[in-house]
């Protein structure tokens, strides 16, 4: 548990609302600066990467961002305009909708590509599984909240973990094995910030080694496939490169040469014949880091990367000054979700870590994950604001 914030059962507000005047002059502009320069650098980004994807409408996919742009930053006002305090006793509901979405995915979602992963409404089509992320996190915090003094217990381990394993295994089954390892580590992140016993949590590692163990070993050898072909092909192809280079690893291997060719500034966008000669698939979503490096070089890639870190930095600073602990364990987990997503998303575009389709957050074209993470922005510079004035009382 932090030291500056109170226990997670116990809050400072008493349920009353700082006046919007009083908020609007505690806020960090500097953080939002930051979250907006992200969000203008994946605009032009998506500029360049794309311009040469659709003939004749170079605009067409940054016209798209664009909107998608708009309408998360309406989400990510009224998330921030929002009392925590409604997240807090309102997470019950906040969880069933996040399961009731899930479970609608398999029964009437959109199948892409052997997944199932869209639900459609009218000519809109979003992914559950992304805002299921953030109301998740929402209602494990609100579950530890209620527990108060009694969260280093393990009946409260165990009640997270059930907690999480039904959206996590709605996902998984899609398959989204990726946005599924992105709940196991926003569930890491909640139990750590809300300090549970370095006991239970050497525990939870050593089940998630064994868990590990029979999807990817033991039980295929026995002859039951927990993986679909393909996701078996990607970990394959991460642990030996040169397998299947025109199958699984291609992807990879145009990846790498995509990133290699940008030297230190980059071949421009006439230059990127890995991106505007299609050589590199998926250029403007799950590889888009890829791209960016081929026209942009170390210096693009390094400016990207430094924002991330600069708004980590500042999500680090909002934690440390959480209000109390049912803050702290949301703002964690909300920072933790974007470094991980960073982590592995840049990861596989290098060949760090296996393919699983994570998007890169604020950059990625698509509406789902940048709604979701701006709204999930705006949860964190709500409490952000909300919090300045308990820690000026603290002292």
């Amino acid at each position: 548990m932090l030291e500056t914030a109170k226990p997670l059962g116990t809050s400072m507000s008493h349920g009353r609302e700082l006046p919007l005047a009083v908020m609007v002059r505690q806020l960090d502009w500097i953080l939002l600066i930051g979250i907006a320069a992200l969000v203008g650098y994946g605009l032009w980004a998506v500029a360049g990467v794309t311009a040469h994807d659709v003939p004749g409408q170079p605009h067409y996919y940054l016209a798209k961002q664009e909107l998608y742009v708009g309408v998360g930053a309406v989400l990510f006002f009224v998330a921030a305009a929002l009392s925590p305090e409604l997240y807090r006793r309102h997470w019950r509901l906040l969880y069933v909708v996040a399961i009731l979405t899930l479970v609608l995915v398999p029964l009437i979602g959109v199948a892409k590509r052997g997944s199932r992963r869209w639900l459609q409404i009218g000519s809109f089509q979003f992914q559950p599984s992304e805002f299921a992320k953030l109301l998740v996190l929402l209602a494990l915090a609100g579950f530890m909240a209620e527990r108060g003094r009694a969260l280093r217990d393990r009946s409260t381990v165990f009640g997270v973990l059930i907690l999480v394993s039904i959206p996590t295994a709605l996902v998984f089954a899609q398959p989204d094995f990726g946005t599924a390892l992105v709940y196991a580590a926003i569930t890491a992140a909640v139990l750590l910030i809300a300090g549970t016993r370095w006991s239970h949590m050497a525990v939870l590692a050593g089940v998630a080694l064994i868990g590990s163990a029979l999807v990817l070993w033991i039980m295929p050898a026995l002859g039951v496939q927990v993986l679909k072909k393909y996701q078996n092909d990607r970990l394959t192809g991460f642990i030996h490169p040169s397998y299947n280079p025109q199958g699984a690893t291609y992807n990879v291997a145009q990846s790498k040469v995509a990133l290699g060719a940008g030297g230190l500034h980059g071949r421009g966008e006439l230059g990127s014949t890995q991106t505007t000669l299609g050589f590199l698939p998926e250029n403007h979503t799950d590889f888009i880091f890829a791209s960016i490096g081929e026209q942009h070089g170390f210096v693009g890639t390094s400016i990207l990367l430094g924002l991330y870190l600069f708004v980590v930095w500042r999500g680090l600073r909002v934690l440390v000054n959480a209000r109390d602990g049912y803050q702290a364990v949301v703002v964690g987990g909300i920072v933790a979700m974007l470094v991980f997503q960073v982590f592995v998303n840049v990861g596989m575009t290098m060949g760090i870590a296996p393919i699983t389709g994570i998007p890169l957050p604020l950059v990625s074209v698509g509406g789902s994950s940048l709604f979701a993470n701006l709204a999930a922005f705006g949860v964190l510079i709500g409490m952000q604001m909300r919090g300045e004035r308990s820690r000026r009382g603290l002292r």
